[in-house]
């Protein structure tokens, strides 16, 4: 039986890491998705979580917000010019929202757990989501995003 993991913070290495692309579309990577799954669901607000944030270092996310509900392995996005800020969180940084500016709508294309092609359009805070879960996938984290008096503030707030 799949189990909730625990979720990697801030000042963990494995959230800097560049994920591997994954090669192989068998039983691991669908426990993988599984255990990804149980454990986004495990919490309120969750919307989405990235393998590395569980410690995998493969690119793998899963999302689950307003009825929509679903995964993306190898994703790539294609992000909207029309920009818009909201606040933003992260399971990695409990506790601190932050206003960051992210694309408004994203096309993220992939595969799902048995190698079938994936898209998802998506628009305001599920694009949103998507972006941020695929930032993971790539060790960015999305303070990385913010100006540099903005990360002295954020990084002060999350201590």
């Amino acid at each position: 039986m799949t189990s909730v993991q625990p979720i990697r913070l801030f000042a963990d290495p494995v959230l800097r890491t560049v994920a591997e692309p994954v090669t192989a579309f068998d039983r691991s990577l669908r426990e993988l998705v599984k255990s990804l799954q149980v454990t986004i669901r495990a919490g309120a607000g969750r919307a989405g979580l990235a393998a590395p944030q569980i410690g995998v270092p493969l690119r793998v996310l899963v999302f689950d917000l307003d009825g929509r509900a679903g995964h993306l392995v190898n994703p790539r996005l294609e992000a909207s010019e029309r920009r818009i800020v909201a606040d933003e969180a992260c399971l990695s940084a409990p506790g601190v929202w932050w206003p960051l500016e992210r694309s408004y709508s994203v096309v993220a294309k992939g595969r799902d757990m048995f190698g079938k092609p994936v898209t998802v359009r998506a628009l305001g805070m599920l694009a949103r989501v998507l972006q941020h879960e695929a930032d993971h996938l790539d060790g960015v984290l999305f303070s990385d995003h913010l100006p540099e008096d903005e990360r002295e503030r954020f990084f002060a707030a999350l201590a």
